[in-house]
């Protein structure tokens, strides 16, 4: 069987396939998630193909010359355990060679991410409300497509630790998603994206300066939900800061991952950081 499988490139269509997939495994990726996530790096994405048909995905996206981002890693139900995603993983981790790379294992996977290298950082945690907030205005908050995307980039890239510019460019102008950029003394100090998502609504990033900066665009996405959609919010758990804002909205545990690193571990300011962009992407 091993000479009918192959491992190539994804292509658009197939990239929007692995995102479903992850939908069936419960993961919730947002509905535009796709072509945004392909933005970031075209040629890491990879498909297992047995017969020309995809059996297993991942997503190996580099960012700048440094760091790369695992993800997407399933393999379809009925060829798992026969090998099919063991060779993929091994293609993947070859097609980020000399870079530092990271992922959100799931509690199941993690051991075995262990057994490639992979050390563990902190648990991300995900939480969920149902229904918006009342919320007053606050003139310091305005749309990200008003602010310049240098500054943008900029922000971003000292926070997540590597430039993707291709990616925010798509991420914040995706359908159904609103973005917004607080400034405090004349600058960009945190920036948020609320996306539709498969079940309700989702924010990611939730980056900003300090907590009540983070609470404020927390709260003014928050109004823009209906009354009865659920809100996710996936935070990391060494930011206690973060885990307070969620807890203070009424949110509840409903998923963990684990930020694990085979390599140096990025110089991620952890405590700017209120909510994680994606798991699929970091």
């Amino acid at each position: 069987m091993s000479d009918r499988f192959r491992i190539r490139t994804m292509s658009r269509d197939e990239v929007a396939i692995a995102v479903d997939w992850a939908a069936a495994e419960g993961w919730n990726p947002g509905l535009h998630d796709a072509e945004c996530f392909r933005a970031a790096d075209p040629e890491g994405f990879l498909a297992g193909l047995l017969d020309d048909e995809p059996v297993a995905t991942i997503c190996v996206v580099r960012y700048g010359g440094t760091f790369g981002f695992l993800g997407l890693y399933i393999v379809k139900p009925s060829q798992r355990g026969k090998g099919f995603g063991w060779k993929l993983w091994n293609a993947g981790l070859q097609h980020l060679r000399g870079r530092t790379i990271g992922l959100d294992g799931v509690v199941a996977q993690q051991a075995n991410y262990r057994r490639s290298g992979f050390r563990f950082m902190h648990r991300n945690i995900r939480y969920v409300r149902r229904g918006g907030v009342d919320v007053a205005d606050d003139p310091d908050i305005a749309p990200l497509s008003s602010l310049p995307i240098e500054a943008l980039n900029a922000y971003d890239s000292a926070i997540f630790g590597a430039d993707r510019l291709a990616f925010l460019r798509c991420w914040i102008r995706q359908p159904q998603s609103v973005a917004l950029g607080v400034r405090r003394g004349g600058r960009l100090s945190g920036y948020a994206v609320m996306r539709r998502a498969r079940s309700g609504f989702k924010i990611g990033p939730l980056f900003a300066d300090d907590e009540h900066l983070a609470d404020a665009l927390f709260t003014r996405l928050a109004a823009r939900i209906p009354g009865d959609a659920s809100l996710y919010l996936d935070v990391p758990e060494a930011n206690v800061p973060a885990l307070d804002l969620a807890r203070r909205h009424g949110m509840t545990i409903v998923f963990e991952t684990a930020r694990m690193y085979a390599g140096p571990p990025v110089a991620v300011p952890v405590d700017r950081v209120f909510g994680v962009t994606t798991f699929e992407l970091g």
